[in-house]
């Protein structure tokens, strides 16, 4: 089920990058867990700033495309914990990462990466 919008997907992209920017200081995470997640969120903001929708800012990136970029991290993000060893040493951390990935995967799943364009192909045959 396709429910969420562009504009919406949008809005939930900033909110995920003020959690993965805020995310060391509101559960203490330092050393690699605060690298991972500040990368995390200045590679997101930079890939949301350049997505064609309403809420990117430069829009050269396709909006499918975009959800291309989320298909492909939610799993990595989910596994971070592993990728970068940490899965261990911190349990909370841990837990975020795994919980931040299954989040992506399921906005990708209910995000309609299509609406902009049905709709200006509607626009177009008016």
């Amino acid at each position: 089920m396709k429910i969420l919008s562009p504009s919406a997907h949008g809005v939930m992209d900033y909110a995920t990058v003020a959690i993965f920017a805020l995310a060391p200081t509101i559960f203490g995470f330092t050393g690699t867990y605060a690298t991972v997640c500040y990368m995390l969120a200045a590679g997101y903001l930079v890939i949301t700033l350049l997505t064609a929708f309403p809420m990117g800012a430069i829009k050269m990136i396709p909006f499918p495309i975009h959800g291309g970029f989320e298909l492909v991290s939610g799993p990595i993000i989910l596994a971070s914990p592993w990728i970068f060893g940490f899965a261990d040493a911190n349990p909370v951390a841990r837990n975020f990462f795994v919980a931040m990935g299954i989040v992506f995967l399921l906005v990708w799943m209910i995000t309609d990466w299509h609406a902009q364009t049905r709709s200006l192909m509607t626009d177009h045959n008016r």
